[in-house]
């Protein structure tokens, strides 16, 4: 059982290390970073100029291989899916795919000086939120458990890295399943 990282388009090398670090503490697995890929044909939407997330949920899938239940992409392309203005990444439990999208945890986003800190901080969380989600956690009504959805900037600061009580009781009893 592990965790596959794959970037999609560019993404920093350091990122990737600090995403593969936070998994592994987390869910306690082996993870690996794999082989880029580009971003998937059809997934910008020229309207919105973003890009649909769960098109490239829907390529991931097709990556696990080599003992790895879980795959999770990073992408630094902003993402939506339709009824949200964007969203900080996708998963589909039975797929066990996800992706996170790095654009709108940068402070630079929000016109605020660079912290490469809270980039990675930010980060971090939303991956193991997103991986969360593929171990059929849903969210969580605690502000500051990790699975707490985040609809801002702000929420995504206010959670803690890890699981509250109620969602490690039921990550455990996955996981020794």
């Amino acid at each position: 059982m592990g965790i596959l990282i794959i970037p999609i388009g560019t993404v920093r090398p350091d990122i990737l290390h600090d995403i593969a670090d936070a998994l592994r503490g987390t869910f306690k697995c082996d993870v690996e970073l794999g082989r880029g890929m580009p971003i998937p044909h059809g997934s910008y939407n020229d309207k919105r100029k973003q890009y649909h997330s769960t098109t490239i949920v829907r390529e991931l899938q097709f990556l696990k291989s080599g003992g790895f239940d879980r795959i999770l992409g990073v992408v630094d392309v902003d993402l939506y899916v339709p009824g949200l203005n964007f969203v900080f990444g996708e998963a589909d439990v039975s797929s066990g795919a996800a992706v996170i999208s790095l654009t709108r945890l940068r402070q630079e986003f929000y016109g605020r000086h660079q912290d490469k800190g809270i980039f990675h901080i930010r980060a971090a969380k939303e991956a193991v939120h997103e991986v969360g989600h593929t171990y059929s956690l849903s969210h969580c009504p605690d502000p500051r458990c990790v699975m707490h959805f985040s609809i801002s900037i702000r929420d995504t600061d206010i959670k803690g890295p890890g699981f509250c009580n109620r969602c490690r009781f039921k990550l455990g009893i996955y996981l020794s399943s």
